[in-house]
């Protein structure tokens, strides 16, 4: 089964692209709760490159390393990656009037409900857009 997410992103594609993909980004806002951090990733952008990024909860009590192996890259419109396990990961860009629509596609998992797995990307898929959007207004920042 697959599952969808989306968000709207008050950001052009180039810096929705910027914080969805480099790594100093990506450890502000890949978690799915307040007690979760990201306090690494690693990203190497291109087709056959790994993606890294390890998740703990902030008392150290569990973490993991959420890993990929891209597939396909177009810069600034889609990301295809498999999941070590063999699940696939699609998300597109879409430009709309100087904001991105950010979808993403997924493969279900068997561990967990449908519904706590959508609740749990869409919530970091809703990080993301709040660290982009605070991001875009200040200046000199990537």
């Amino acid at each position: 089964m697959k599952i969808t997410i989306k968000a709207i992103v008050k950001a052009d594609t180039q810096k929705a692209w910027d914080c969805y993909t480099l790594p100093e980004h990506i450890k502000n806002w890949n978690f799915a709760s307040d007690d979760w951090h990201c306090p690494s990733a690693e990203n190497d952008l291109q087709p056959g490159g790994r993606y890294k990024a390890r998740m703990e909860a902030k008392d150290g009590s569990f973490g993991f390393d959420f890993k990929a192996t891209y597939d396909e890259i177009i810069n600034k419109k889609k990301i295809v990656y498999t999941l070590d396990d063999g699940r696939k990961v699609v998300t597109d860009f879409e430009n709309q009037d100087g904001e991105t629509k950010v979808t993403t596609v997924f493969d279900a998992e068997s561990e967990n409900s449908i519904e706590m797995q959508r609740e749990g990307w869409q919530v970091i898929l809703n990080n993301f857009k709040k660290h982009t959007e605070a991001n875009q207004t200040k200046k000199g920042r990537n």
